[in-house]
């Protein structure tokens, strides 16, 4: 693997402290400061400006702005630097990408480089991921390794939601909203004390729906497709007596929708323009669009205080039922729109799955030089996947090929965290982790009686095992009571991998032989320096990190081709460097700007490294090589990761007018990020290009809050890009969401 670039890490630290420097402002006259921000990247309750960790936050406030009408977490996509997301699954399966780091594997039993943790319990399936935000106090983005604290398959980094919790306080809200294609969205909490001084619950809820809109022209269906009803809730239960504190959270999902549309040669051969036939509001399919999702879990988090020693236990449990059915190639053989040489339709189910995790925390007080924490934690997760192919002699819609998977993962983990304070100023912090790990799989391939001879039944199975240890070190020196720097260095990890969808497996009936595989685990090495600022007193917040990664064993999966399959494969290694650049700023006490920038520089680093291309007949621009069994390899050295834009920007501005009984408001949000390629190999037709998109929301609340109404807008200028592709026998591609419009009545009380 190559050395990274010294000067890279030279000139991103010099462009840090230039930003810092910028960021000096006069006094102003205002008294209003900017909020403390409180986060948990080291577990425990700490001033953001305080923690070694380049962390992005985003607030209720902006949450309530950026997911009005109903989106779903994709909505989240740039919302801070660094952090981008896609989904070839409509309202779940999300996939996250911080730093350039994540996994375009569309498998249900997939990992992910980006930890997932919903109040303090990983979501590990990529199906568990797509729980609606309602009633949620912040979502924390930690860039880079978690290993330490968050364990495996955190190499990237963990996006943490933290709920509103149950107070003794009697409190809640209500908003209802409605928007275009007949959109509903109704939400709400109430909470309070249920036994005084002891108990108290805070009930949530969420309801989202819309209309379907998108016409299909081949059957004559009106409306036919791209609606949903979903329905989310959450019960949570405080207990709260002498030195014992216990929160239970129950949670529930139900979907019924649509699954990603996918659309046949909307993309240009030659180009990445979307063709001139292209319509947002209809397709010309054979197949059929469903998608149902209904999940359910809980926890239990007890704390214990032992006069300055704080025990705490985690237990938590996941639970999904989905069931995805797609039209893959977007259209009818034969028929268009454009070549489509035959039809293809697929389903995945996971109709049996459990995800257990117990943790246990032994941690000292907040306020001693010497402040530690160590834990045990276990992972179990059972997961059953069955894959369909559609399409035989008698009926192109019954069943022809039936995959059954079944996965169980085991893991364990032991860990400890220390600072120390060596001086005032100075705070050094250390952290390493074992974790262990055992993976059984086995998958089963059944060919329907007049299924087309695509391979045979077959079996395959494998079983890894691996241990690894994590660490990380950092240094906080605090300049002024303003103004800390930091640098930190860790080791991520990413456990290893199995995977095997042989829908379309032609060899014998070993499908170890050819239509199984596994990556190893991925490590890698991140360094990074930064510094927190609060300026112009307290009205200014500026953060700015710059970082270098060195990854070895880099799982990628080679996704779709002539086969529409996915392999996992090892790059030798792989670099990524950068920075992130956040600002928020008070000028006057109605006006509230903040800003985000970043840059990710990502390069698989493989001489060696070769995957089949597009099976739709793109235009590769990766030099290629033939090989006489798999066809035409792209070569992958000095490629960007798939997903990985180098450039990311975000800005919001919210001016706030005093009227006699309340406020008049303004909040606009903005998001850019640069080109995004969506395979390992490149050519002219599978990319985005550059997007910016807004959002806007006007409206009027009250000064006791019980009354609030807003009209707002999003993508309000009408962008429309590629968010993704299918590179299997045409040129299919995936649109970003339509402008949409909507009005909202919000009451607190």
């Amino acid at each position: 693997m190559r050395k990274g670039n010294p000067s890279h890490l030279r000139l991103l630290a010099g462009a840090a402290s230039l930003l810092a420097l910028s960021a000096v402002a006069p006094a102003a006259s205002a008294q209003a400061v900017l909020d403390e921000i409180i986060v948990t990247a080291t577990k425990r309750a700490e001033n953001q400006q305080q923690v070694p960790v380049s962390v992005g936050t985003i607030s209720d406030d902006k949450l309530n702005s950026v997911m009005s009408g109903g989106v779903d977490l994709l909505a989240l996509s740039a919302q801070v630097p660094s952090l981008y997301a896609e989904s070839t699954f409509a309202r779940t399966f999300p996939r996250f990408y911080i730093r350039g780091l994540g996994n375009s594997d569309f498998d249900l039993n997939s990992t992910q480089p980006v930890g997932l943790v919903i109040d303090e319990v990983v979501q590990e399936n990529p199906l568990l991921r797509g729980f609606p935000i309602f009633d949620t106090e912040r979502v924390e983005v930690l860039r880079g390794p978690q290993g330490t604290l968050f364990g495996r398959n955190t190499p990237a980094g963990t996006i943490s939601f933290v709920s509103k919790k149950p107070t003794q306080e009697t409190e809640g809200y209500l908003s209802a909203s409605y928007g275009r294609k007949n959109t509903i969205g109704a939400e709400g909490a109430i909470g309070g004390a249920l036994i005084d001084g002891v108990l108290s619950a805070r009930l949530s809820m969420k309801y989202d729906r819309k209309d379907n809109f998108i016409d299909n022209t081949f059957t004559g269906e009106k409306d036919a497709i791209g609606g949903f009803s979903e329905t989310a809730a959450r019960l949570q239960l405080m207990y709260e007596k002498g030195p014992l504190t216990a929160l239970f959270n129950a949670h529930a999902r139900d979907l019924d929708g649509s699954a990603r549309v996918f659309v046949a040669n909307a993309i240009t051969k030659g180009n990445n323009n979307l063709s001139s036939t292209f319509s947002r509001n209809s397709v010309y399919q054979n197949g059929q669009n469903d998608l149902d999702v209904s999940s359910q879990g809980g926890s239990l988090k007890l704390e214990y205080d032992f006069d300055g020693l704080l025990l705490t236990s985690i237990t938590g449990y996941e639970t999904a039922d989905v069931y995805t059915r797609g039209d893959i190639d977007g259209g009818v053989a034969g028929r268009g729109p454009g070549f489509i040489p035959f039809d293809s339709e697929t389903a995945d189910a996971l109709p049996d799955h459990a995800q257990w995790t117990q943790e246990l925390r032994l941690s000292n007080a907040d306020g001693e030089r010497f402040r530690w924490q160590g834990g045990l934690f276990y992972f179990n997760e059972d997961v059953t996947a069955y894959g369909y192919s559609y399409g035989n002699a008698a009926d192109p819609r019954n069943i022809a090929i039936f995959t059954d998977s079944r996965q169980e993962t085991k893991t364990w983990a032991v860990f400890g965290q220390a600072s120390y304070d060596l001086t005032e100023q100075l705070t050094f912090t250390g952290g390493i982790r074992y974790n262990d790990e055992e993976k059984d799989f086995s998958v089963v391939r059944t060919l329907k009686p007049g299924a087309f001879p695509i391979g045979t039944n077959g079996t395959g199975a494998a079983s890894l095992s691996d241990g690894q240890v994590t660490w990380d070190a950092s240094l906080t020196y605090k300049a002024t009571d303003d103004i800390n720097l930091f640098t930190r260095i860790a080791n991520g990890y990413r456990a290893p991998s199995i995977q095997s969808r042989p829908l379309f497996f032609t060899g014998g009936a070993n499908i170890n032989n050819g239509g199984l595989s596994i990556a190893k685990a991925e490590t890698l090495m991140s360094y990074e320096a930064g510094i927190k600022s609060n300026l112009w007193e307290r009205k200014a917040r500026l953060n700015v990190t710059a970082f270098y990664t060195d990854i070895n064993n880099q799982q990628f999966t080679a996704v779709g081709g002539t086969s529409n399959n996915n392999t996992l494969i090892n790059a030798d290694g792989g670099e990524g460097y950068g920075f992130e650049a956040e600002l928020e700023l008070l000028p006057t006490e109605n006006l509230l700007l903040t800003g985000g920038l970043s840059y990710n520089h990502t390069e698989i680093q493989d001489k060696t490294l070769r995957i089949p291309v597009c099976g739709g007949g793109c235009t590769v621009t990766d030099p290629t090589v033939v090989n006489p069994v798999l066809g035409t390899l792209a070569v992958l050295d000095g490629n960007s990761f798939p997903n990985a834009p180098k450039w990311i920007f975000s800005a919001t501005a919210r001016y706030g007018i005093p009227v006699s009984t309340g406020e008049v408001y303004v909040f606009t949000d903005w998001n850019y990020r640069s080109k995004v390629n969506f395979f390992l190999y490149t050519s002219k037709e599978f990319y985005s290009d550059s997007k910016l998109e807004g959002g806007l929301k006007v409206g009027y609340v009250s000064d006791d809050e019980k009354f609030g109404v807003a009209v707002f807008g999003r993508n309000i200028t009408n962008e429309k890009s590629l968010e993704g592709a299918i590179d299997f026998n045409n040129l299919t591609g995936i649109v970003n969401e339509a402008p949409f419009y909507g009005v909202e009545i919000t009451s607190k009380f």
